[in-house]
């Protein structure tokens, strides 16, 4: 009974001893990647294309989450103080970032994804700012992604021949996917493309692809409709014959249901504005986001 013992922790110890050298090899290879922290899941997905193997990013906001009402955690301010690089959006998005950073004590160089991008100005409770949606449009995340690329050469210059291989491949591939929504939306009549959304995050989308989008809550989901703009929209919808509502996927469905309903509106799917989907939805990427968003426009507005 002994030796059988013996032999059984002699084989034990044998596949400990095999395993553990790539269980340390893994976490080598896992401390050896450069820690980045992205404000948000979008952002997050485009310096994830951008870094490859390099890099390990981390979502403050994760999937689905929203970033304009984001409450940050204690653990968010221990990712950011282990930060070499962090990643903002920029144009007022993230309005409690600097509290965070600054509590958290990092000293990251940060970078301001949205730099060289003309802002749109939007009007919000009587006041004239910056609309931080510019992503919504495919030529905006190809800046974000040479900025992204520019950020990661300067804090790794060891990996320069990597990010730019990387974002080379990837911008070819937003073109590729700003050819195909074209496409796409080519077969939405002009008269359709007019549509009510839950707030006003497709202003850059409306502006690359010729839509319009009118939206009950501001550029913002902390701006919450009045009863007086939900009539007016519903007076609109009857008036100009606007055919759909669309839902959003961060924000509280029931104004655009109500809208849908006393207006005559079709609700048309799901749409991505701010975050991407868990990675089992149907936009867990940027590319897949754009793709199902169009996949809900066509479906119904070219009939």
């Amino acid at each position: 009974m002994r030796t059988r013992r013996n032999v059984i922790t002699l084989m034990a110890a044998s596949v400990i001893a095999g395993v553990s050298p790539a269980l340390r090899q893994a976490q080598a290879a896992a401390a050896n990647k450069l820690p980045v922290v992205a404000t948000f899941s979008v952002l997050a997905d485009l310096a994830r294309n951008v870094g490859g193997d390099r890099v390990e990013v981390i979502s403050l906001v994760g999937p689905n989450g929203d970033a304009h009402v984001y409450q940050p955690s204690p653990e968010d301010a221990k990712h950011l103080n282990a930060a070499k690089l962090i990643l903002v959006n920029g144009l007022g998005l993230e309005g409690w970032l600097d509290r965070l950073i600054s509590a958290s004590g990092a000293k990251a160089p940060i970078v301001v994804a949205t730099k060289g991008i003309e802002p749109r100005q939007m009007e919000e409770e009587g006041k004239i700012g910056q609309d931080p949606h510019a992503w919504q449009s495919i030529p905006n995340a190809k800046i974000y992604v040479e900025n992204i690329r520019d950020g990661l050469i300067a804090v790794d210059p060891g990996g320069a021949d990597a990010y730019r291989a990387n974002a080379t491949a990837y911008l070819a591939r937003l073109d590729e996917l700003d050819k195909e929504v074209r496409a796409a939306l080519a077969a939405i009549p002009p008269k359709r493309r007019e549509i009510i959304t839950t707030h006003d995050a497709f202003g850059y989308f409306g502006a690359a692809y010729d839509f319009k989008f009118i939206a009950p809550e501001g550029v913002s989901t902390e701006t919450e409709a009045s009863a007086r703009d939900v009539a007016r929209i519903i007076r609109q919808i009857k008036t100009e014959k606007i055919p759909a509502v669309f839902l959003e996927n961060i924000t509280d469905p029931r104004i655009a249901r109500r809208i849908a309903e006393e207006s005559g509106a079709t609700i048309g799917g799901a749409l991505f504005s701010d975050a991407l989907s868990p990675p089992d939805g149907p936009a867990p990427t940027y590319v897949e986001m754009m793709r199902n968003n169009i996949k809900q426009l066509t479906a119904a507005l070219s009939k």
